[in-house]
């Protein structure tokens, strides 16, 4: 009898999954995910692997993988762990012929397949196509030898258009095997994993459920009821509400969407409505994603070193007292601390409050880079290890990219980006009770009106910021 067991990792989907397709012809089938409880224990940076929104999200969305299993008569197995020891122990337990997954990137990804192949012993371990969103054969020259920097990475690929298919989910699936009946538990919750119970935000950007029937019916809408995406490019950089983004990042992250099934409805859309600047800055965004995974795979650890891919001894190392401010949402920069506490409190954050966060403790703070990214990597729904560290090392200078550093004027983005200060009011109520056109500046009042307010006084006011200070002061 041929058993397969389908080991999901970060591909938690139906939809366009090449293992998925090739299980279809097994007799028996066990789909597995291994939920390790080491990713939620502290780290060397001082911050978990994964904190509670992004575990909440991957928890609805392995319920909703099993809902969609169990449409079609198999079921999927959690277990707690470590896979190097459930992986082999399940496939020797139910005497599978071969072991399906997805192929990895990330180094301690890659290393952790190659153990649970090696304790396989004879029984196969199949990789498949990873989450990338082009094919090896769809790339313009081995991996090794793409370039280092964006732009010219993006010319190499649109030189020959890529054509995008992707294959739905199978309508059925082979049922588990019997021996494994007894093997089935109920997810775990946040309390038992030891994070507490989740609160929901009502000022949410992202609203959405975790798991691919959600993650779809969000592109669809996207796409095509609201079209939104035709939008994209003048409301991305938006700070406030659901529609200022795709929010495709959390379900892309944790495989729950898959990229080419993207960029195939994408392409699908242009053909129909014609392209336009924010269908091509979408696409773009989609490049990004494969660019980074790309370097990644490319440079492996280099990533997550203090001198990054540069190999700079310039990058800070500095870690102190202002660090933990900022995680506070209390630097007593009200643009900073309102991203801060969004991040904190949804687990999401927009793109500019992103880049405007991460450069303020990179270059006004002076703060190690690796320190900021660890905490994103906790605390961000789409966490994207390929993403998340290629961002944040663009923004500190020590990237393939040719600059130096990408520094952002705070104050300036401030007013820019919320020149009502609706956003900073959102998330920093006690900064409610002064005059409107004060509220990106606080640091301006005297030290007992903001002992008043319980807001701190920023430590020094760089000089890039007096033009955009009020007259006043």
């Amino acid at each position: 009898m041929r058993r397969l067991l389908l080991w999901f990792k970060q591909d938690v989907r139906l939809d366009d999954h090449p293992a998925v397709q090739a299980a279809v012809k097994a007799e028996r089938l066990l789909p597995v995910f291994v939920l390790d409880p080491s990713l939620l224990h502290t780290g060397p940076f001082g911050t978990r692997r994964m904190g509670m929104s992004r575990t909440r999200f991957l928890l609805e969305s392995l319920a909703a993988l099993d809902r969609e299993l169990k449409q079609r008569g198999s079921q999927l197995l959690v277990v707690l762990g470590n896979a190097e020891l459930l992986i082999p122990q399940l496939a020797q337990q139910l005497e599978v012929t071969s072991v399906l997954t997805l192929e990895e990137i990330a180094p301690e990804e890659r290393q952790q397949v190659a153990r649970v192949r090696e304790a396989l012993g004879p029984i196969r371990l199949l990789e498949y196509a990873g989450n990338d969103l082009l094919f090896p054969e769809q790339l313009p020259c081995p991996p090794e030898h793409l370039p280092h920097v964006f732009s010219q990475f993006r010319q190499e690929i649109e030189n020959r258009p890529p054509v995008f298919q992707y294959r739905p989910a199978p309508a059925t699936l082979p049922g588990v095997p019997e021996q494994s009946a007894d093997l089935f538990r109920r997810l775990p919750t946040l309390s038992q994993l030891g994070l507490g119970e989740a609160q929901s935000s009502a000022n949410s950007a992202f609203p959405f459920s975790g798991g691919e029937t959600a993650a779809l019916a969000r592109l669809r809408d996207y796409l095509w009821n609201s079209q939104h995406v035709r939008d994209y490019q003048e409301t991305r950089d938006q700070m406030l509400g659901t529609e200022y983004s795709s929010k495709l990042s959390p379900w892309l992250a944790n495989g729950s969407l898959s990229v080419r099934r993207v960029a195939a409805d994408l392409r699908r859309h242009e053909a129909l409505y014609q392209a336009n600047n924010s269908t091509r800055c979408l696409w773009g965004e989609l490049l990004w994603r494969e660019f980074f995974r790309r370097t990644l795979q490319r440079h492996g650890c280099a990533l997550f070193q203090s001198g990054g891919l540069k190999a700079t001894e310039r990058a800070s190392r500095l870690i102190d007292e202002r660090f933990v401010r900022w995680t506070q949402g209390r630097t007593g920069m009200p643009l900073v601390d309102a991203c801060m506490r969004e991040l904190a409190e949804t687990g999401y954050l927009s793109n500019r409050g992103r880049q405007v966060a991460a450069s303020y403790l990179v270059q006004d703070l002076q703060q190690d880079w690796r320190y900021g990214a660890s905490w994103f990597e906790e605390h961000l729904l789409d966490y994207d290890v390929a993403s998340n560290w290629g961002n944040w090392a663009y923004l500190a200078g020590i990237s393939c990219d040719p600059r130096r550093s990408m520094a952002f004027n705070a104050l300036r983005q401030a007013h820019q980006y919320d020149p009502e200060a609706s956003y900073v009011s959102l998330w920093l109520p006690e900064l409610r009770h002064i005059p409107q056109h004060l509220r990106h500046t606080p640091f301006i009042l005297s030290a007992q009106q903001l002992e008043a307010l319980d807001y701190p006084r920023i430590g020094m006011v760089p000089a890039a910021w007096k033009p955009y200070l009020p007259e006043a002061a």
